[in-house]
């Protein structure tokens, strides 16, 4: 294994999320909003323009569209195994983006509404997909596996309403379904996507699993879908003939298997939930300075 001496912990800057345009309609544990800077900077260092960029844990999937906003690939193909989550990426981009809008709009924000709301069996996707976009905005942390509670004080003392910003998940689930003929959403596992595109040498892989490596029991307790083989998972990337990054807490498993596959790991620093800076791992199988790159804009506040 090598590691890149282009990223040094003291020479790279936490990124301030502010600078990069919020594109996801979910506020995601674990979202990658920080590593967006460090993407686009990988993906123009590869000396070709990728014909499909692959995310096969979607979750928020802010790093997919960024590249589909972007134009940083000819076609994005995003994979979510979660039923909820799926169903909002197929009601974004499968023509039912306005009915979710107007839902959106119309919402009246109380805790009773809420409630009763989530407590009602869903009929049709649609429907699941509202009732999944106000879990996760309305539940602690935006954790929606089972048994999260719902915000109690929230920003100001704004409770359930704190985190549901209907005009910019409007602008944002918008902003989306214009995507649509540059993104392609598969429900499902995520491995049956990496099957698919493996062999392909014009593809390139971004990977952001749930964190259950190395005893680490942060991806049990925020998501649902939470078992992921990593040893399979390196197994399978480490015959890829395109160019490939994972993202993982920095763990011996993970600089184990990264070791014993040839890849090389970079630790990059970022904001954790309680401000502090801690260190995560990008694991590639490209040699890259992964020094950001600067935001192509600045389109609003970085509130999500």
């Amino acid at each position: 294994m090598t590691t890149s001496p282009c990223i040094l912990p003291q020479r790279v800057k936490v990124v301030n999320v502010a600078s990069v345009p919020q594109r996801s309609p979910f506020r995601y544990p674990g979202g990658k909003t920080w590593l967006v800077p460090y993407v686009r900077r990988w993906l123009s260092s590869l000396g070709r323009r990728p014909k499909e960029f692959v995310e096969p844990f979607a979750g928020g999937g802010i790093v997919g569209l960024t590249v589909a906003a972007e134009d940083l690939a000819d076609h994005v193909v995003i994979g979510e195994l979660d039923h909820g989550v799926a169903a909002v990426w197929h009601t974004m981009l499968s023509g039912d983006a306005e009915w979710l809008v107007a839902r959106i709009l119309r919402f009246g924000i109380t805790r009773a509404n809420v409630v009763r709301t989530l407590s009602t069996q869903a009929r049709t996707r649609r429907e699941l997909a509202f009732q999944t976009l106000l879990r996760n905005r309305v539940q602690r942390g935006g954790i929606m596996a089972p048994g999260a509670s719902l915000v109690k004080n929230g920003e100001n003392g704004r409770g359930v309403s704190s985190r549901w910003y209907a005009d910019t998940l409007a602008k944002r689930i918008r902003a989306i379904a214009r995507l649509g003929d540059r993104i392609e959403f598969r429900e499902g596992d995520g491995f049956d996507l990496l099957r698919r595109f493996r062999h392909r040498k014009t593809v390139s892989f971004f990977i952001d699993p749930p964190y259950t490596s190395g005893g680490k029991r942060a991806g049990r307790r925020l998501y649902d879908h939470n078992q992921v083989d990593h040893d399979r998972l390196f197994n399978t990337m480490a015959k890829a003939p395109g160019s490939v990054m994972m993202t993982y807490d920095d763990t011996v498993e993970i600089r184990r298997l990264a070791d014993q596959h040839a890849f090389q790991i970079e630790k990059v620093p970022m904001k954790n939930t309680h401000h502090a800076v801690v260190y995560e791992l990008v694991v590639s199988n490209v040699g890259s300075c992964l020094e950001p790159a600067l935001p192509v804009a600045r389109e609003e506040s970085a509130y999500t």
